[in-house]
């Protein structure tokens, strides 16, 4: 490869799709390299060889953010045929003796299930998923501008709730709101997505904005066919303005790139440090290898034989379940992983596409999708530990298991390098690394090198399927390298056929 092009985009997840068609939008020259032999990095869906036909998420699979995210709103993902299908309940947190904690998409009928911590929840929620635009824009920002202009009218005293709400939830003072175990448990569920010490600002955060999402207009979407529907089509759109994707093509080295003005990492901070690090200053260097990593996920696919027997049949309509019992052991489980153990009871993210997607099952057969917190670099199989998580909430579900396959921590690397140890958010979540990601420069993309930029995860917003880091890069990246000053707009484009009409 020794042409020059405008950009290079290294990675193609979401994060560095959206960069990539940004770019292209604006008229560069724009080639991306992807390691994998697919494209699309955590929101990928592939045939995993368990069962005729079955396809799997093989990362992320529900997506609260892809509707939420501004870059997406813009980008218009249902004008493309990305079809976002809400379950009737966004999450839901099975209990022992057939309780549960239920988070439907509706606000009122939520309330209600919850009866004497209903008004508590609407109280909290409610306002923030009323005012979910401006929720988003102080939570998903660039952690370096005051979201001033992307506030509505009246956004402000939204963003101060919020803010109370992160205190409140973050502190020792997150069981004084709600008086039964349902209600704590359902919102603990959704915090445990941080995988992080319960409680903390960092997921409390994290859990009032996705279970504000929740009760918003999108709710917890699961696309169609899968999570690759979404990279599917900004793939599409990046060849349509001149864009391609090189897949098997991992970089290394300087030797790996091809010449350009330009280089986006949708990758680890450390990978940026390799490839350049006899050009980085050395404090530069030092800063990008110091990015501290968290704790980890380890995967396991299930092929069943019918709908999981959820001991309370609501849970069985929720595109999301939080396994871990009350809110006490889930903080308890959590306290183990941060503590480099592997929890007796590990916090297991479930989800059936089936529940808003039929036609993922085939010949009889269903996708389950499930996550168990597990420490930094685990080798361990936790397939054990997730069914028997199952099986408490669910018994019979082991009789409907058809075939399995775990990916561990230490592993799930081999099919995405971001996931350094098994850390799928990219990075430490934690107030100060969320504001400071990668490192506290002023310009969080910026790595100390001319031309050269960071837009994963592991960058701001941080984790989620939201394109928003790979946007923000891509804006500067044309205000400095290129003196582009006007953003390109994303909408679709009509066809030659629809405009001849």
């Amino acid at each position: 490869m020794t042409e020059n092009l405008d950009a290079v985009v290294v990675g193609s997840g979401p994060n560095g799709l959206a960069a990539a068609v940004t770019l292209a939008r604006a008229g560069l020259s724009v080639r991306v390299l992807e390691g994998q032999p697919t494209w699309g990095g955590g929101a990928r869906t592939l045939d995993l060889g368990l069962a005729d036909g079955l396809v799997h998420d093989v990362c992320s699979a529900v997506h609260p953010m892809a509707w939420a995210s501004p870059f997406f709103e813009a980008f218009d993902l249902g004008a493309r045929g990305v079809e976002l299908r809400v379950p009737e309940v966004s999450f839901a947190q099975p209990l022992d003796g057939g309780r549960a904690g239920i988070a439907y998409h509706d606000l009122d009928r939520t309330v209600e299930r919850l009866g004497v911590d209903g008004d508590a929840w609407r109280g909290l929620l409610g306002p923030l998923a009323h005012g979910w635009r401006d929720v988003v824009a102080v939570a998903l920002g660039d952690k370096r501008s005051i979201p001033g202009r992307a506030l509505t009218p009246g956004g402000a005293a939204v963003a101060a709730r919020f803010g109370a709400a992160v205190l409140e939830q973050g502190s020792a003072a997150w069981g004084r709101r709600f008086r039964t175990e349902e209600a704590g448990a359902l919102l603990t569920g959704v915090a445990a997505h941080a995988i992080s010490r319960l409680p903390s600002l960092a997921a409390a955060g994290t859990a009032l904005l996705l279970a504000s999402l929740g009760h918003a207009p999108g709710g917890w979407p699961l696309p169609r066919g899968g999570s690759g529907a979404i990279t599917a089509a900004l793939v599409d759109d990046l060849r349509e303005h001149g864009g391609e994707v090189v897949t098997g093509h991992r970089v290394g080295s300087l030797a790996d790139l091809p010449r350009a003005r330009a280089y986006v990492f949708d990758t680890a901070p450390r990978v940026v440090a390799d490839v350049f690090a006899d050009r980085l200053a050395p404090r530069a260097e030092t800063a990008l290898r110091r990015f501290r990593h968290g704790d980890a996920a380890a995967k396991v696919d299930l092929v069943l034989s019918g709908p999981v027997p959820w001991a309370d049949p609501e849970v069985g309509r929720a595109g999301t379940v939080h396994v871990g019992g009350t809110r006490a052991e889930m903080a308890r489980a959590e306290a183990d992983v941060a503590a480099g153990r592997h929890a007796e009871r590990p916090v297991v993210l479930v989800s059936d596409p089936t529940v808003v997607d039929p036609a993922r099952e085939v010949n009889g057969l269903r996708p389950l999708w499930t996550y168990a917190h597990v420490p930094a670099g685990s080798t361990r199989d936790v397939t054990q530990d997730v069914l028997a998580q199952l099986e408490r909430f669910a018994p019979g579900v082991r009789d409907l298991v058809v075939a399995s396959r775990c990916v561990p921590a230490a592993d799930m690397a081999a099919h995405d390098e971001s996931y350094v140890g098994g850390d799928i958010a990219g990075g430490a979540v934690s107030m100060w690394q969320m504001v400071a990601r990668p490192t506290p420069r002023l310009d969080p993309y910026a790595v100390g090198l001319e031309g050269v930029y960071l837009c994963s995860a592991s960058t701001p917003p941080g984790p989620g399927v939201h394109g928003l880091g790979g946007w923000y890069a891509a804006r500067r990246v044309l205000r400095r390298e290129f003196d582009v000053r006007a953003d390109p707009s994303l909408a679709p484009e009509p066809s030659a056929d629809a405009a001849a009409r």
